[in-house]
This record gives structure tokens, C-alpha cells and sequence, in this order.
């Protein structure tokens, strides 16, 4: 990848940021996923939540046994998660700053349609999961009533099959996919549930 031409287009995205206080669908499915996430990693997993938000993810994972570091670049986010005493990087997903094979498990929600390159991203997460890690990744159906393409920061809003081949062409196996109805005011709604092992 060009590096001044992805330099140019991170910081174009960077002034879409906006920060991410907790919401209660958001926080209802990530109470119900994360728990059956866990129970699929080793005891006292260390975890990487890539897009942390405001620290809920990360909180559930600590009432859960395992220790969770999040990243994001949303400042005000970040503070948020400080204000916690939660464990947080500064850091874009296609750039971690840790080294390979370090986490047991990668939680991605809603992170990766706002990539500018998910192959790179997902090859980036398979880099530092440990072999037989796990991912968890989630993201929005394209042409839903909520027409998340538009949004200015989704530049990956792909369909379910584009998602699973992406996984596998950057490492993964074991790919699996639960699709997760929504009722909202704009109509009805859908996110993709991936979870995917490291080769």
C-alpha cells in the first residue's frame, strides 16, 4: 500500500471520528456475545478490543477473567475509558503496535467497516492473535433500511460471503457467521456475527 496515499486518506477519515458513548442495542448484544466469546478462550485470556469505545467491552471482559486492552482514535473515548482505570492505546487497527502471536483473542465490533483496506486489517488482527486464536468480528448488512453506506466513516460495508472470504484470503479458518436481526425507526435492520480461528 502507498504509504502517503493511506497517510492522506487516514487523516481525512480521522476528522469522521465521533465519539461512542454506550447505546442500549449496542450494549445488550455486546452483554450477550462477549460471555460466549470468553467461553471459547483460554482461562485468563488476554484480549485486544479494537474500536473500545468508551470501555463497556472492556469492563465485561474484567467481570469475565480475562485482562482486555482496547485501542481506538477517538480522543474522547479514550478519556472515557482513563476515567475507568481501563487499559487503552491511542492506535489505528491497521497499525498495532504489538507484537505477533501476543493476544489469545480479538474482539472487532464495528470496527471493520470503517476500514479503509479490511484485507489488510484482518491480515494486521491474524498478525497478533496467537495460533488457534480467536476473532469475533461484527459489522452492519449493506442495503438494510438503515443504509449504513451512507455513513460518512463506513467505507467496508460488505455482504456476508465478501466478509467470510476476507477472513479466510487473511488467515482464518473455522469461519462461522450469525446474522443478527434489528427492528429500528428507520425499518429493519441486520449485523453480521463472525467468529473466526487463527491458523
Amino acid at each position: 500500500m502507498h504509504y502517503r496515499l493511506y497517510s492522506f486518506l487516514l487523516q481525512r477519515a480521522e476528522q469522521d471520528v465521533y465519539p461512542e458513548p454506550p447505546s442500549g442495542i449496542h450494549s445488550q448484544i455486546t452483554a450477550q456475545m462477549a460471555p460466549r466469546f470468553v467461553a471459547t478462550l483460554p482461562k485468563n485470556a488476554e484480549i485486544l478490543d479494537i474500536g473500545c469505545g468508551q470501555g463497556g467491552a472492556l469492563e465485561l471482559f474484567a467481570t469475565l477473567g480475562c485482562h482486555a486492552v482496547g485501542i481506538g482514535i477517538g480522543d474522547q473515548d479514550l478519556d472515557a475509558c482513563r476515567a475507568k482505570n481501563l487499559e487503552v492505546f491511542k492506535m489505528d487497527q491497521n497499525e498495532l503496535s504489538f507484537p505477533e502471536n501476543y493476544f489469545d483473542g480479538v474482539w472487532a465490533r464495528h470496527v471493520l467497516e470503517h476500514s479503509l483496506a479490511p484485507l489488510f486489517t484482518l491480515t494486521e488482527i491474524a498478525r497478533v492473535l496467537r495460533p488457534k486464536g480467536r476473532l469475533y468480528a461484527e459489522m452492519p448488512s449493506p442495503n438494510t433500511s438503515c443504509y449504513h453506506e451512507s455513513n460518512p466513516n463506513h467505507y467496508s460495508v460488505f455482504g456476508s460471503e465478501a466478509w467470510a472470504q476476507l477472513l479466510f484470503k487473511a488467515g482464518f479458518a473455522d469461519v462461522q457467521m450469525v446474522r443478527i436481526p434489528l427492528k429500528t425507526e428507520a425499518g429493519d435492520d441486520e449485523y453480521f456475527s463472525f467468529t473466526a480461528t487463527k491458523l
